[in-house]
């Protein structure tokens, strides 16, 4: 898990021989292979505390059942002690299946002609720990969880991490934020750390979501911080805690596009994009109950595309979208911001003109969209070649109050006024 981290420069040590006089020290001494993970060496005070007489019994003894946490809590110990030379830590080891908590030092070095990652524990003092249990469970809950635990001191200096916080940031990290400032180097946003310092050192105690700088790159990250006190110093400190919401958020966020996407598709066409069917009728609606209260008029018109067929005949159905698109852009020039030109279907098209004092300005505007509409349309055909396409529109008006005050009503009478226009001769409106 961290042979990313540079161990060139480590003690290497060739054999047993070389460890001989730690059999002098009145410490517990024992050297342990990462990679084999078995012990490789232990002092005679080492072999008093197992229970044993040889090496290597020492050197056989089962390990097979330390738990995944153990192992990584091993691993993350190696790191630390090559980046900071010596750790400092309590332990809990089981001679005999009993629980003793120690506090251990730990030296990195290599081991053997095949360079074996190892750690040498030197155990000068026992910790009592039976009048309080539940501080050891704390302590070990907090050594083997998943979840990301550090510790610092009010400067932002690092007192503590678990193994998940040096598995999830990794050793380049670590040591860049031992060099610039730890607590605040491992935000993206370097100001948004200072931030939180601030606020830990006001004993501003809360959660709040940041990018961080990591193994796996930058991610999205719940950072968690609450203040305290040292046990032993009395010293104000704070513990973070971080939990990785990067998949969540790209969730969210990928559900809220989802959302827009269906919304926009709801309510605008995806050819023209002008308002859909079901968006111009809400606004008509909208607009009668405005006209209701202001005393005002409600202009509708309901128009439809004069030869449009011949164009999708002629050249294919690419060409009659580029007619639509360019009708559409056409009456967006005309009408105003407040009005709503929106296309219902095929090459049909529903404009509302709400808040009016007088027909006559929806009949000015509706003879220049007839105008409009009447000027070519360049297209590009089938075989890629481009036409010049003539059209014409018809136009079916209806006013609120006058034709009718409901929405469905109104469009009723504006297409039934439409067709009266084709019959007389197309190119024109009829009220």
């Amino acid at each position: 898990m961290y042979r990313d981290i540079k161990v060139d420069q480590l003690p290497v040590i060739m054999s047993v021989e070389e460890l001989a006089g730690f059999n002098f020290s009145p410490d517990i001494i024992w050297v342990f292979d990462l990679d084999q993970h078995g012990f490789w060496w232990g002092n005679n005070n080492a072999l008093d505390f197992w229970g044993l007489s040889k090496v290597q019994q020492l050197i056989d003894k089962d390990l097979s059942e330390d738990t995944e946490g153990a192992r990584k809590r091993t691993e993350q110990t190696f790191v630390k002690a090559t980046l900071e030379r010596v750790t400092c830590d309590p332990w809990t080891t089981y001679p005999n299946g009993q629980p003793k908590v120690m506090l251990m030092r730990h030296v990195a070095v290599l081991l053997g002609a095949e360079k074996h990652r190892g750690i040498i524990a030197f155990i000068s003092e026992q910790m009592d720990v039976k009048e309080q249990p539940e501080n050891l469970l704390f302590a070990e809950a907090i050594r083997y969880t998943s979840v990301v635990v550090s510790c610092f001191d009010m400067q932002g200096k690092r007192l503590f991490e678990n193994p998940s916080f040096t598995a999830f940031y990794g050793n380049e990290v670590i040591e860049s934020a031992q060099k610039t400032g730890d607590f605040i180097s491992r935000f993206a946003d370097r100001q948004e750390g200072q931030e939180r310092l601030n606020q830990a050192q006001a004993q501003q105690d809360g959660h709040q979501e940041h990018v961080m700088v990591t193994k796996q790159g930058n991610r999205r990250l719940d950072v968690d911080i609450r203040t305290s006190r040292h046990p032993l110093t009395g010293d104000y400190i704070f513990l973070v805690t971080e939990y990785d919401v990067t998949e969540l958020h790209d969730i969210i966020w990928q559900l809220e596009q989802a959302k827009e996407e269906l919304k926009n598709l709801a309510y605008y066409d995806s050819l023209t994009k002008l308002p859909s069917a079901w968006l111009t009728k809400e606004r008509l609606t909208l607009a009668l109950l405005h006209a209701k209260r202001d005393q005002t008029k409600v202009a509708l018109m309901f128009m439809d595309l004069d030869g449009f067929k011949t164009v999708n005949d002629s050249y294919g159905h690419g060409a009659g979208d580029q007619v639509l698109v360019s009708v559409a852009k056409r009456l967006t020039a005309i009408f105003r911001d407040s009005d709503t030109v929106g296309r219902i279907g095929g090459d049909e098209f529903l404009i509302c003109l709400p808040n009016l004092l007088e027909q006559q300005f929806a009949l000015t505007l509706t003879q220049k969209a007839i105008e409009e509409i009447c000027k070519p349309i360049q297209v590009t055909g089938e075989n890629g070649q481009v036409y010049e396409v003539k059209l014409s529109a018809s136009i079916g008006i209806a006013f609120y109050p006058n034709s009718a005050i409901e929405p469905e009503k109104l469009i009723q009478i504006a297409d039934q006024k439409m067709y009266q226009a084709k019959k007389r001769g197309k190119n024109q409106y009829a009220l």
